[in-house]
């Protein structure tokens, strides 16, 4: 038997069997990523269904935190499934992820609501968020791995490049999808049941895609190795228990997957949210605006990928990064100069000040939907949060009565119906409850956002090349996906939701940005000294 590995295959142009591997990889990565952000793009309305027992600013943070259990667990599908791809084969492991995910995105769209089933329902809705959590653990590094191990030395970060695009193209396709269905069919029957049919159409595309990749065949390499008889018997093992593969999995970790993540997620989602929740643009203006912005960022995948095969990887994903920690404030203060002004103005001219004391104001967290934060303090603090008003804290005497300062109004803790005088003030001095479609700069706001897709295109597009390309063939699948898991699952997964607690805490709107700021940071420093460019390796070696 003859087998053509990665060393063999010519510098040439892109051959049809080449074009079919990252296509069908693509594809199928496309889908998965789909039934993974459909979740988050309909965050609302699984907070309305599966959370109604509770308010609903803190079902929506419920519905942020069971989306973020899904990346929780993408380390624990990387350890499953890095085992089985290092043992059984790169192909057959993300044909298992790929059916593993179908199943579990078409359930939560037949799952009934707390309504009908009680706790029953947020806690099925959260286990079938694990299922897909595990099954993107393992998903990820087989399709990039794979498509790899097919390309010419001097192409991976090109042809890799292609599966880069499948996380932001899944988001484009759920976003537009849904505005179609949404549009099409109204606002109230959308509400109503219509969010269910995204879920149930992934159905269909399990079935495309797990017909198109059964016709590929397994990675060349892998198969070398195979016919060899050198592949690893303790991948796991090997890949984390012994010091020189370990070492590499944590500078990955540090330097490369967890700053990626924070700029990915960063630029992608929490855009999406900063725009509907603080900011109150309509979600489908919000959503065609992220729509547009991807369309013109997305091809900065491919062009980086390519990019990387000539400067290398790791300059790349610095500039990425170090853009990142620069311009985040300014870019997030412009898309609120753009789309709602009248926001910009009021938190300028009318200053909001809260004066209590310290020791009774509550850090307003709900674990579990069942604490009661009552105080003056914490009444003003979430309402002002819940209108999207920023607010100086200034400690008072103990015993000192909580009070807030909205321009030249002051209301006590003494005012009567303070949630209600409170949002009466904050509209008297110029906070709008939403923003005002006929004032946003649509085109400077879709810029600014393009900006943000760019960034994650300059750290995304060239890490799936750079990671193959730091662990040895016997331990890739393995090796790579932990690292990638735990920085895109962990930093970047929990990301919306603890920019929201940030906020929540400091009462200024863009506080949150100092966690991908500080993530990206770190992420360049370790890059800098510890991470080696790899564009040039030999990625056949056992």
């Amino acid at each position: 038997m003859t087998t053509t590995t990665a060393a063999d295959i010519p510098a040439r142009g892109m051959t049809s069997e080449q074009r079919m591997v990252i296509f069908a990889s693509s594809l199928g990565t496309v889908f998965e990523w789909y039934d993974f952000y459909i979740y988050g793009t309909l965050g609302a309305f699984l907070a309305k269904y599966f959370f109604s027992n509770v308010p609903p600013n803190v079902g929506f943070i419920f519905a942020l935190l069971a989306f973020a259990a899904g990346f929780a667990v993408r380390p624990f599908g990387a350890l499953i499934f890095g085992r089985l791809g290092d043992t059984i084969g790169r192909k057959y492991t993300f044909l298992v992820t790929m059916s593993l995910m179908g199943v579990g995105t078409f359930f939560i769209g037949v799952l009934p609501g707390y309504a009908s089933w009680g706790i029953v329902a947020p806690i099925v809705l959260i286990a079938l968020r694990l299922v897909q959590g595990l099954a993107l653990g393992g998903e990820y590094g087989g399709a990039a791995i794979y498509v790899a191990e097919h390309a010419p030395k001097t192409k991976r970060g090109y042809y890799t490049s292609w599966i880069q695009t499948t996380a932001t193209l899944g988001l484009f396709m759920a976003l537009l999808l849904i505005l179609g269905i949404r549009t099409a069919m109204g606002e109230a029957a959308f509400s109503d049941w219509g969010w269910r049919i995204p879920f149930l159409l992934s159905a269909v595309l399990l079935m495309v895609s797990i017909w198109i990749r059964l016709k590929l065949q397994e990675s060349p390499l892998f198969q070398k190795m195979v016919d060899e008889g050198k592949q690893s018997k303790r991948p796991l093992g090997e890949a984390f228990g012994q010091w020189n593969n370990a070492k590499i999995a944590i500078a990955a970790l540090f330097g490369a997957t967890a700053g990626e993540a924070v700029v990915w997620y960063g630029g992608q989602f929490y855009a999406l949210f900063f725009l509907t929740q603080t900011l109150k643009v309509p979600s489908v203006t919000a959503w065609i605006m992220i729509v547009i912005a991807l369309a013109i960022g997305t091809p900065g995948f491919i062009l980086f990928g390519w990019l990387s095969d000539r400067i290398g990887r790791k300059p790349i994903m610095m500039a990425g990064f170090a853009l990142a920690v620069i311009t985040y404030f300014p870019i997030f203060q412009g898309i609120t100069h753009f789309a709602n002004p009248k926001l910009e103005h009021a938190l300028s001219a009318a200053p909001v000040v809260v004066t209590a004391d310290p020791s009774q104001c509550s850090f307003q967290f709900k674990a579990t939907g069942t604490e009661k934060f009552t105080t003056p303090c914490d009444v003003i603090k979430s309402t002002l949060v819940n209108l999207s008003v920023n607010y100086e804290n200034v400690k008072a005497p103990a015993g000192t009565k909580a009070s807030v300062k909205i321009g030249d109004t002051l209301l006590t803790a003494d005012t009567a119906g303070l949630p209600a005088a409170i949002t009466a003030a904050v509209k008297a001095h110029g906070y709008p409850a939403s923003a005002n479609p006929a004032d946003i700069n649509y085109p400077m706001t879709v810029i600014l956002l393009a900006i943000l897709v760019i960034y994650v295109t300059m750290v995304y597009g060239p890490i799936a090349a750079w990671l193959v390309e730091l662990f040895p063939t016997r331990i890739r699948y393995s090796g790579l996906s932990l690292p990638y898991h735990i920085g895109n699952g962990w930093f970047g997964g929990f990301l919306p939701a603890t920019v929201f607690a940030i906020v929540a805490a400091t009462g200024n709107i863009y506080s949150g940005l100092w966690y991908p700021i500080c993530v990206a940071a770190m992420s360049f420093v370790v890059a800098l000294i510890f991470l080696p460019e790899t564009k040039d390796r030999d990625i056949g070696h056992l």
